[in-house]
């Protein structure tokens, strides 16, 4: 069998049938090509596509149109965004058995020179201190609401399991196993784990301040979850979805947390900040580099 052919029956569902519609492929082997990128870069590159489009871009586009594209845009988008627009352009040509007008010259000499007018160093997200979590867990005991006991469990299990805003989002009740030193979570899949073959972090009991072992299963029996995602929407009267929060809603979380306890630079935190704070803090105590990369997946 052809794999071009197949590989062009996969991008017809990623780009809302701007492809031909006549070639046939076996659908197993487009689900395991499917599996290469992960859903969240499929969709990115659907929405690049179309942004390109409803400004006025051509498919099948040009140097030219593409540079004219980039200059009318370099003020506007981040240079890093630019660059992603070009790699879907590319995924769309070359999968459509078409030459990549993104690799002329023109293209890539204009792109060059709008990262070096207009990019700029991207700026880390704060590391959360144990101090500083320390006072937003106080904070959040305060409250005897739905979102307090669930935002409690979120930052204390974001912090010392290092998740990724996307992990964090995508816990489930079934990949919890509770032991008898605290309890493991299962990751079935993440950005250091494209592979899927799945890693467990390991997380033990803490101290009467601090335990995201007790915080957790108190979250679980106030919400009365039983299966499903963990950590789920919450509207302002209390009531509470079944859908998962969005990555970008854990960022604002605990950006508004952090803020509402005053926290030094509050406003710059992000889902990142947790993850970076257990490194941080972690290394400040002494405790090896590679355990510190294996406890938050990160690759060696």
């Amino acid at each position: 069998m052809d794999n071009s052919k197949t590989l062009i029956q996969l991008l017809r569902n990623d780009y809302d049938g701007l492809l031909p519609v006549d070639l046939n492929s076996s659908s197993q082997l487009s689900t395991y090509i499917q599996a290469a990128t992960s859903q969240n870069t499929r969709k990115a590159y659907r929405q690049d596509v179309q942004h390109f489009i409803a400004w006025g871009g051509l498919l099948l586009a040009t140097p030219e149109i593409i540079v004219r594209y980039l200059h009318e845009h370099a003020e506007i988008l981040n240079p890093r965004t630019l660059s992603r627009r070009l790699t879907a352009l590319k995924h769309w040509h070359v999968y459509q058995e078409f030459s990549d007008p993104t690799l002329h010259p023109l293209v890539r000499k204009t792109l060059t020179g709008i990262q070096n007018v207009h990019g700029r160093p991207k700026e880390k997200a704060p590391a959360v201190t144990t101090e500083q979590l320390t006072l937003m867990v106080r904070y959040l005991k305060q409250q005897d609401t739905l979102q307090a006991w669930r935002n409690n469990a979120l930052i204390q299990v974001g912090f010392f399991g290092a998740f990724r805003r996307s992990e964090l989002a995508n816990i489930q009740w079934e990949n919890i196993t509770f032991v008898a030193e605290g309890m493991e979570i299962l990751i079935p899949r993440s950005k250091g784990d494209q592979g899927g073959e799945g890693q467990v972090c390991a997380l033990p009991y803490g101290d009467k301040a601090l335990c995201p072992v007790t915080a957790l299963k108190t979250w679980c029996e106030k919400s009365y979850i039983e299966s499903g995602f963990i950590f789920r929407a919450i509207n302002r009267h209390e009531q509470m979805s079944y859908a998962p929060l969005t990555p970008d809603g854990v960022s604002l979380i605990i950006k508004s947390i952090a803020v509402e306890c005053q926290l030094p630079h509050a406003e710059k935190m992000s889902g990142h900040s947790l993850r970076r704070g257990f490194a941080t803090e972690t290394s400040k105590k002494g405790a090896p580099f590679v355990s510190i990369m294996r406890h938050g997946r990160w690759k060696h």
